[in-house]
């Protein structure tokens, strides 16, 4: 890490320097975000990115200006903080020095950033962060507010609670912001209209705010800017409609905030008011008769699971407006949470929100109308062709008409994740019922209705329906649910009377908003998986990280989230939000955890949390707080975990000793189609965390602690090459049948044994290189390239092993091995079976569910197929991002878009493209907006294969290591000079096909000659 040398001077008294040259600032963050409201930071992080034309041209110092109004951001005149020049190359996470933040307070800040010559590179733009009430007790900053709710509203009872109080304003407003929260979850209003937030240059809704935390650990609260709400107004009117979210259903069972009988709803807000005359005034939630409520509102019912009712005849206009008369309603009560939970803190929510994404949103496809089902068994659905409209552009916009008995099946072409927003016509107490799924019937045994209905087994108990009941307005009517979510690419819908249906749209929702990185190649089914994948993370990627969207699970799992994190930081900014992720991964360890130290199996919430062997899913624990690292450059995820993570190795270490064993995996690799021991699984788990604690020990000093945790992983090794690697009659074997797989895996054949040899066993020893010579470690590449193969003679040599019944050249691992598996044969110089697994489309291989109408990843290998129906239906979705996480390999190996493991957050990096040994794939582009800036790396194919074109950029202040196919040095140009001898380029050697070359920062055209 760049190491900051001193204060070399402040701007009124630096030194000349010499003459500026083209460059920019920007891409200015504070704590990872940009302009964030609401940060509770008391030493909040700065970042920013340098962009130059020049090659080479990297920061040499940096001075930050921080002041409480843009016009003091000058040397001299900074009011809070002027940082003096710094002599240092660091622009991640750069720590706030400078006079105490007050609350509630908007602060102003620059960078000025001069290059190692001292010359000026520029000045960022003006910018500004904004302080949150910075407590955490929910008592200070808040002026009194208290959790409310309905009075004598019983948990679970029909009808949202809607509450509301009015105020009158005492002057020019200069500025206002809502500071909420809500057990539970809540639209909230502020003079008569709905609170949004800024995105993609006007604004949208956020979909279930607070969010979902363990709520006996934590509570998060938003802030808004309601300036434009209020600014007009001579009374403010703040309301919330409340619903159950994750607090109040079966979601969170087992959790200790769970009650049998329903959790009290209730909301705490401050709507801090400052007038123009410097005065202020807070408009605040408590108990008296200022606030009013009622459940007699049309939001009858709601439930993450279930879905929502809305009933239009019960709407209460103006309700959120001031002038209402709600003398008639209720009065509210406190709500004692912090009674029950008095160690529960109250803190800004520090990432992004979930939001529907205009952008994403996705119109009907087809739409299909019947009126029944014909034939035997469950039958077929009798179409009827008149109302059915196939064309995508007609049925974007055709009305569709439908009576009792009818059925329209609207295709929105893509499994999303979100609500819908629908426009209807019809008369008063017409019931429309939209049942939400993923798949159409087949003519298979594992269908659940007629053929061309919606499938929705797969659910479980999950209702997933959005019910609406008309008011009768001839001009129309349209309703979007904000109370729940589904995931869906097929509604189905049926009426009580006859209602002419407008409109439908699906609304979009994700945290993932800011994508920051591509990949796109010559090859369509290379791209549909792409697209597949980052469809899966859009939708998964919803306030936590979760398995799946739609069947009554959605639960942040930790084993999918620590092997899918490193692609879901290539696509987008999602740090902050895995971030926090991680802070309810440790309050899930200090509630639910065993002994109060282990990880947990899923975080929030106390459902499916295993007491003992969480190998794989507890880890995601460390894993995570690695990774985090690795791709943002930032440390101090490190520090702020170390206390959870060592307090987790020791727990290992308390449960077996001297043995080095893991702590036993219930999981296994989950899902694999060739089983291995479970406790193997768990042994190199144990080992993977052990190195990561060492590497991030050494990151942050603890010096005496990498020396630790490099013996135990050694230890760990030793152990392991013991009991599971094998040289009895001269060949090495991994003993991967000692012991059984997972024991709670739905749908396993309980005759499948495990078996030696198996992919994932291999993969993970050659990646932690848990063997003794390199003989050995030839060996193992040879039989793990046997396994992949599975040719006529491996079946013959291998007649009881469960590769038999499957193809040639395809993958047999589950969970555990599928983010190892194309980088460990990339590093092991077998690229070619990578791409022969990619391109793969026969069971088990990632095209399989491309072939089979896939538009995201799924659980199963084998979740459905035209030829076999559908999977297991005990666990079986079709939108799940597990094995998604190829996409790491796509961007650090396909594309060449690589980490360095000792450069954290890319500052020195690898260029490495690997060229498709298939010839499938002859052109790739992909893009990562880095800490730095953008990195690019693109490769094509010429003169049949003969030429490499290769463009490159690598950003200001960060270099490369390049290494590229190429017959000799002196074929690797640009232009027509060779590489090695332009200005700034270090030629470092050539091995085996490949040139490498030390890159200074800049843009790169370059050829080289393949043979």
């Amino acid at each position: 890490m760049p190491v900051v040398a001193g204060v070399v001077g402040n701007g009124a008294a630096a030194q000349a320097a010499p003459a500026p040259e083209e460059g920019s600032v920007e891409g200015l963050t504070v704590e990872h975000r940009t302009e964030p409201l609401g940060v509770d930071a008391t030493q909040p992080r700065f970042g920013w990115r340098m962009r130059s034309g020049r090659r080479g041209r990297a920061q040499g110092s940096y001075q930050i200006l921080v002041a409480s109004s843009p016009g003091r951001l000058t040397a001299g005149r900074a009011d809070l903080w002027d940082s003096g020049r710094i002599r240092s190359s660091e622009s991640v996470a750069v720590r706030y020095r400078g006079r105490s933040l007050k609350a509630s307070t908007r602060y102003y800040w620059t960078v000025t950033v001069r290059d190692t010559e001292g010359r000026l590179v520029g000045s960022g733009p003006v910018t500004w962060f904004e302080t949150g009430l910075m407590s955490t007790d929910g008592v200070t900053g808040w002026d009194g507010a208290q959790w409310i709710g309905m009075r004598g509203k019983a948990p679970r009872s029909p009808g949202a609670p809607m509450l509301r109080t009015q105020a009158r304003l005492r002057g020019r407003v200069r500025e206002a912001r809502l500071y909420i929260s809500a057990l539970g979850v809540y639209d909230a209003y502020v003079s008569g209209h709905r609170v949004t937030v800024p995105q993609d240059g006007g604004t949208t809704l956020e979909l279930l705010p607070p969010g979902w935390t363990n709520y006996d650990a934590r509570v998060n609260y938003l802030t808004y800017d309601v300036t434009h709400l209020v600014a007009r107004e001579q009374d403010v009117t703040l309301a919330a409609v409340l619903g159950n979210g994750w607090y109040n259903g079966r979601i969170s069972e087992g959790s200790t905030y769970y009650s049998q009988d329903g959790n009290s709803l209730a909301v705490k807000a401050r709507l801090l008011i400052r007038y123009a005359d410097g005065s202020a005034q807070s408009v605040v939630t408590r108990p008296d008769r200022s606030w009013k409520a009622t459940d007699t509102g049309p939001h009858r019912a709601d439930d993450i699971y279930d879905g929502q009712t809305y009933d239009a005849r019960q709407e209460l206009p103006g309700w959120t407006s001031s002038g209402f008369d709600d003398s008639d309603w209720a009065e509210t009560e406190r709500v004692p949470f912090e009674t029950r939970y008095p160690d529960a803190p109250l803190l800004a929510y520090p990432a992004e929100t979930a939001r529907l994404m205009g952008r994403w949103d996705r119109r009907p496809q087809s739409v299909t109308v019947y009126t029944g089902a014909a034939g035997e068994g469950r039958g077929r659905i009798v179409v009827d062709p008149d109302r059915t409209v196939t064309d995508p552009h007609r049925a974007a916009a055709t009305p569709v008409t439908i009576g009792p008995g009818d059925t329209a099946v609207f295709d929105l072409g893509q499994n999303m994740v979100g609500v819908p927003r629908y426009s209807l016509r019809g008369p008063a107490g017409a019931q429309v019922t939209f049942r939400f799924g993923e798949m159409l019937n087949d003519d298979s045994a594992g269908a659940d209705g007629a053929e061309g209905s919606v499938y929705r087994a797969n659910l479980r108990s999950a209702k997933a329906t959005s019910t609406y009941v008309l008011k009768g307005d001839r001009r129309g009517e349209t309703h979007q649910d904000s109370l729940t979510f589904y995931g869906f690419r097929y509604a189905s819908v049926t009426a009580t009377e006859t209602v002419t249906i407008t409109g439908l749209t699906g609304k979009v929702a994700t945290s993932a908003i800011r994508e920051t990185g591509t990949v796109t190649t010559n090859d369509p089914d290379t791209n549909r998986l792409i697209s597949n994948i980052r469809w899966g993370q859009r939708g998964n990627y919803l306030w936590v990280p979760t398995d799946c969207p739609q069947r009554d699970e959605r639960l942040g799992w930790t084993g999918d989230t620590q092997v899918f994190s490193v692609t879901g930081l290539y696509n987008a900014d999602a740090a902050p939000f895995l971030s926090h992720f991680q802070d309810t991964v440790v309050d899930s360890q200090t509630v639910y955890g065993q002994d109060k130290a282990q990880f947990t199996g899923v975080a929030p919430s106390g459902r499916y949390n295993f007491p003992g062997g969480g190998s794989g899913w507890a880890d995601c624990g460390v894993v995570l707080p690695w990774t985090l690292w690795q791709m943002t450059g930032d440390p101090s995820v490190i520090e702020r975990n170390w206390p959870a993570m060592t307090r987790y190795l020791d727990w290992i270490r308390r449960q077996t000793g001297d043995t080095y064993a893991g702590q036993g995996s219930l999981t296994g690799d989950w899902l694999a189609p060739q089983k291995t021991s479970a406790q193997l699984m768990s042994d190199v788990y144990y080992g993977y965390v052990a190195r990561l604690m060492a590497q991030m020990a050494r990151a942050v000093g603890r010096s005496a602690e990498a020396t630790t945790y490099e013996q135990l992983f050694a230890n760990i090794k030793k152990a392991f090459i013991r009991k599971y690697v094998s040289t009895e009659g001269g060949t090495v074997t991994v003993k991967s049948s000692l012991g059984d797989a997972s024991p709670i895996e739905p749908g396993a054949d309980p005759n499948q044994k495990t078996e030696d040899n198996t992919q994932s066993a291999l993969l993970w020893v050659l990646k932690l290189g848990l063997y003794d010579t390199e003989a050995q470690r030839r060996a193992l590449v040879g039989h793990l390239a046997d396994n992949i193969g599975n040719d006529a003679a491996y079946k013959a040599a291998h007649p009881h092993s469960s590769r038999v019944k499957y193809a040639e050249n395809t993958l047999s691992v589950g969970f555990l091995g599928v983010n190892v598996l194309t980088p460990v044969l990339s590093d092991e110089g077998r690229s070619d079976l990578a791409y022969r697994l990619l391109h793969q489309d026969a069971m088990p291989s990632w095209l399989f569910s491309v072939r089979n109408g896939a538009t995201t990843v799924w659980e199963r290998w084998n979740s459905y197929s035209e030829e076999a129906g559908f999977g297991p239906v005990s666990m079986n979705s079709f939108n799940h991002y597990a094995y998604g996480a190829v996409m790491e390999w796509m961007y650090a190996y396909m594309a060449g878009i690589a980490r360095d493991p000792q450069s954290p957050g890319f500052r020195h990096f690898l260029l490495q493209p690997h060229l498709d040994p298939t010839g499938r794939i002859t052109h790739v582009v992909g893009a990562h907006e880095s800490p730095y800036g953008e990195i690019r790396s693109e490769w094509r194919l010429g003169d049949k294969g003969t030429t490499l074109s290769y463009d490159a950029l690598v950003p200001a202040n960060s270099e490369a290591t390049l290494r590229l196919p190429a017959v000799s040095a002196d074929s690797v140009r640009e232009g027509r000079h060779p590489l090695a001898g332009v200005d700034g380029v270090r030629f470092l050697g050539q091995a085996d096909g490949v040139v490498s070359y030390r890159l200074p920062s800049g843009a790169y055209r370059l050829t080289s000659r393949l043979r």
